[in-house]
């Protein structure tokens, strides 16, 4: 009987589980995910958008000194009352944003205070041009101390199309030309 007991005792006994492998695992997957993540940088742009009122283009004249307006074959910088500032043309093909962010750094060494812009957009202009005239009127890299930084230059930016522009022009007075704000072509030569 002493012999049946030992032999029960001897199968019921806990059996000791075993995590090396477990751990062998974890120690292995657990830098391999690490490295396999993608670390994205979202950048969030705050716009200002035409309310219901502002949609149907009677918006004030004054609230809107300066405008990039982007058409089909030029990037053209107005002061908001229809005069244009800089018309930049297309250069084999491509916009000028090389010659924007020049003009924009001239006007606001012209205006340092100056904090908006408006960008005027015509129907058939692609995303990537929108994005590239935001970041071209918003800074410029300047190198400070050794190291390249952003200046700001229009930090405000908001949108719209060139169909309100054109209402807008058409209903406002064109100001003459002492009282706009003086052209920047020694900026491009």
């Amino acid at each position: 009987m002493d012999r049946i007991r030992r032999r029960r005792a001897k199968h019921t006994e806990a059996a000791d589980l075993d995590v090396t492998p477990f751990m062998n695992l974890m120690i292995v997957l657990v830098p391999v995910l690490l490295l396999s993540m993608v670390f994205t940088h979202t950048t969030v742009i705050d716009l200002n958008f035409p309310s219901g009122d502002n949609a149907s283009g009677q918006f004030d004249p004054e609230a809107v000194h300066l405008e990039v307006v982007v058409r089909t074959n030029s990037l053209d910088v107005a002061d908001g009352r229809g005069g244009t500032i800089k018309s930049l043309p297309l250069l084999e093909g491509q916009y000028d944003f090389d010659g924007l962010s020049l003009v924009m750094q001239e006007v606001k060494r012209r205006m340092p205070e100056k904090q908006d812009i408006t960008v005027l957009l015509e129907d058939a202009t692609d995303y990537q041009t929108l994005v590239t005239v935001m970041d071209k009127v918003r800074s410029y890299p300047t190198v400070v101390g050794l190291e390249v930084v952003q200046g700001e230059l229009f930090p405000v930016i908001s949108l719209g199309d060139t169909a309100a522009a054109k209402q807008l022009q058409q209903t406002s007075a064109v100001t003459p030309a002492a009282n706009r704000i003086a052209s920047v072509e020694a900026v491009r030569s």
